[in-house]
């Protein structure tokens, strides 16, 4: 060992001891802070399938795929930090020894093959991903980036890291070639064969580059050890566990889409009916009242912007980013957590936990941090202020694309519960349909008497339930199919498709009451769980006697089909729920409906949140509609899983949209830019928005909005009287 050898190994060793000593106080203090959330016991179930969604979607990088280009370059840059880092551990061998290697492997023509093909890959996607990053930087000029509000430092560190180190990586191949230390031929490692070519024949040169590539991975290790809350370095520890107890392991996307996760006090669901504020935890008020895997999900958040680039809140310039709502939580969670690990916190009736002798010796910032209140206006020190919380529609659209399954959706909710149910506070509008929901059982306060008005003039029977036993389909009308005008045109033409198909069917009537979505999603779990409660009692007791796969229900407001098919069965109740699509597109299939004119004009379809993203159904509406129109539908830009929101969920059908530009003009001025003379919807919410966006631009005259059973009708039965021009909603 040479002088060169022993200042390399020396430094190599000090580097490497300070590095790891780092990185083993941030992840004792990272995983300190995660166990200050709250239990989480079904993250530990079906052990198997969460092991499988994991593997699937790391090693096959299934959600950033779909965003091609980008996700192949991620795809090798993550094979390439994976494999090559052992390179970086056969670099402490090299820095020892102008010929060391790996034991074994090290001398392996496979592994210089392999190693080599990674290497290069890796070089062409980082610097694929630098471009991006470039190409979209937040002061580019003209429109907003997906980068906007990241800590651009940070990812231009890691990119010029992972760089550097697989450029090092060659030059000590190099210099082993120039030296005649390679042990790989030419056809196995080109790239490393080409660099030796050019340089010069140094014996040291091979320890000198070992030992830089060394301190430059060891400065990555040390300046993330010293930044917990650098997402964009972390993730690629804390994506492996963070994908592992997603919620729902076996969903195709985002697990936190469909149900919401049921409102819980340590770990437990909550019974509204032994509940007690004073001792059980009503939704999240304190940073510390997520559960682990919310405190998991804020420090895995990568900064990408996948989520806020979605965002129809964001896009249409409201203050909500699910991005930055993620890393304020975050950063709050991290800069209060001195003081909470230090035995600090409130209790459910508000007082200190902590005696002042605990706090004593605190930063007076953890201090500061810890009065800051979880919902707050600026002037209020807020850590989320309300109108981010209040802009969400629930869509899904951030969950969709988060490619390590951050459950925004959830995390966004919880905060509402308590915000409504313990502090009264949310939009005053919102006050007179949740009003509604508790007196009148629906959220425009129609009177029940009037749920079957839609029935009268058709010129047949609609069956009731109890008094017809042999019905295949409990036909659930919905609130909107019941009392509002666009909705109950889609009422009876599904009643006429269904009746004209043959199938069997029957309604609730005044049995039937509101769902309890909009209850539930504004965060008034204890008005969703009445509704919900009474609900499940009325169904089960009309479908008494028969078992799950006989207890079908045909729904055709997608929230009222999200509700009973993904919640109700936290409540008790099992059904078996397909949406009026699903059973139109069967029934045209299976030639019990066949259209006979086609609908003319051209046809776009808008995708509903809760029907598509959440749901996944995609393709029923889309086959009813190339049936109704003999040929293909004109697609918008953004369609399935990236369609965007009509601006109508998360109970923003009750809420003013008095911030930025309204989502259902934008989404409607993308419709209108098909050139298609009918847009065609699934969701009665999706009707009167865009309804309401087509008449806002002037151009109702041109476009026409109506339900996919329309559509349908009109070309089964062409003859069928469709009842003029559309109305006003009650209410509206």
């Amino acid at each position: 060992m040479g002088s060169v050898q022993i200042v390399t190994t020396i430094l190599a060793a000090a580097i490497t001891a300070v590095a790891v000593w780092l990185a083993v106080r941030a992840v004792l203090k990272m995983v300190a802070v995660i166990r200050l959330g709250q239990p989480a016991p079904e993250r530990f179930s079906d052990k198997v399938a969460r092991a499988r969604t994991m593997l699937v979607e790391t090693a096959g990088h299934t959600r950033m795929l779909k965003w091609g280009v980008v996700g192949a370059a991620h795809w090798f840059v993550m094979v390439g930090f994976v494999v090559l880092s052992l390179l970086v551990l056969e670099a402490y061998f090299e820095v020892v020894t102008t010929g060391g290697g790996l034991p074994i492997i090290g001398h392996w023509t496979i592994f210089g093959l392999v190693t080599e093909i990674i290497g290069v890959l890796g070089l062409v996607g980082i610097l694929v991903l630098m471009a991006i990053r470039l190409r979209n930087r937040p002061t580019r000029p003209g429109g907003r980036s997906r980068f906007t509000g990241s800590t651009m430092w940070q990812g231009y560190f890691v990119e010029w890291i992972v760089l550097l180190v697989l450029i090092f990586g060659f030059v000590i191949r190099g210099f082993k070639v120039a030296t005649d230390h390679f042990e790989f031929p030419f056809w196995a490692t080109p790239v490393s064969h080409a660099v030796g070519a050019v340089l010069p024949d140094w014996a040291d040169g091979v320890s000198v580059a070992a030992v830089i590539k060394i301190i430059i991975s060891m400065t990555w290790l040390i300046v993330i050890s010293l930044n917990v809350t650098m997402g964009v370095a972390w993730h690629r520890f804390l994506a492996f566990p963070n994908i592992f107890f997603k919620r729902e392991p076996a969903k195709p996307a985002g697990s936190g889409l469909g149900a919401l996760r049921p409102m819980t006090s340590q770990g437990k669901p909550l019974d509204f009916e032994e509940a007690d504020p004073e001792k059980d935890q009503f939704g999240v008020a304190h940073v510390e009242q997520f559960s682990w895997k919310g405190l998991l999900d804020f420090s895995t958040c990568t900064e990408c912007g996948r989520c806020q680039s979605q965002c129809p809140a964001w896009n249409t310039g409201k203050p909500l980013s699910p991005k930055l709502l993620i890393l304020s939580l975050r950063d709050h969670a991290y800069a209060k957590a001195p003081y909470l690990l230090a035995g600090g916190g409130k209790d459910l009736t508000g007082e200190e936990k902590a005696t002042q002798a605990q706090l004593a010796h605190l930063d007076v910032l953890a201090l500061a941090e810890a009065d800051k209140p979880l919902i707050g206006t600026a002037e209020e020190g807020g850590v989320i202020d309300p109108d981010v919380l209040w802009s969400c529609t629930t869509c899904g659209a951030c969950v969709e694309q988060c490619p390590v399954d951050i459950e925004h959706v959830d995390h966004i909710v919880d905060m509402r519960r308590y915000q409504v149910l313990i502090e009264s506070s949310f939009p005053s509008e919102a006050g007179v349909m949740l009003r509604n929901l508790e007196n009148k059982g629906n959220p425009w306060g129609a009177p029940q008497n009037t749920r079957e008005d839609w029935t009268k003039g058709l010129d047949f029977e609609v069956p009731r339930v109890g008094e017809v036993d042999d019905f295949e389909y409990l036909f659930w009308v919905g609130c909107a199919g019941a009392f509002e005008d666009r909705a109950k045109k889609t009422t009876r033409a599904v009643a006429t498709l269904l009746n004209e198909a043959g199938v069997k069917f029957a309604i609730l009537g005044e049995g039937e009451t509101c769902s309890g979505d909009p209850a539930r999603r504004i965060g008034n779990e204890f008005v969703f769980q009445m509704l919900a409660q009474q609900n499940v009692e009325t169904l089960n007791e009309a479908f008494d006697g028969r078992e799950k796969a006989k207890r079908k229900i045909v729904a055709t407001c997608p929230h009222c089909f999200n509700t009973l098919g993904n919640e109700y069965g936290q409540l008790g109740g099992e059904f078996e729920v397909v949406h009026h699509t699903q059973l139109l597109a069967h029934l045209v299939a299976t030639g019990k409906l066949t259209p006979v004119q086609p609908v003319d004009g051209g046809v776009t379809y808008h995708d509903p949140c809760y029907l598509g993203r959440h749901n996944r159904v995609f393709a029923a509406p889309r086959e009813v509609l190339g049936d109704a129109i003999a040929g293909d539908l004109t697609e918008m830009p953004r369609n399935s899983e990236r369609s965007f929101c009509c601006g109508a969920g998360g109970a923003r059908m009750w809420m003013e949209e008095k911030i930025g530009k309204r989502i259902n003009v934008d989404r409607v001025e993308e419709a209108m830019a098909t050139g298609a003379k009918t847009v065609a919807v699934g969701c009665p919410f999706c009707s009167t928005m865009l309804n309401d966006g087509v008449n806002g631009k002037g151009a109702g005259e041109q476009v026409e909005v109506i339900d996919v059973a329309s559509v349908l009708l009109r070309s089964v039965k062409p003859e069928q009287p469709q009842g003029g021009k559309e109305t006003a909603p009650i209410g509206g």
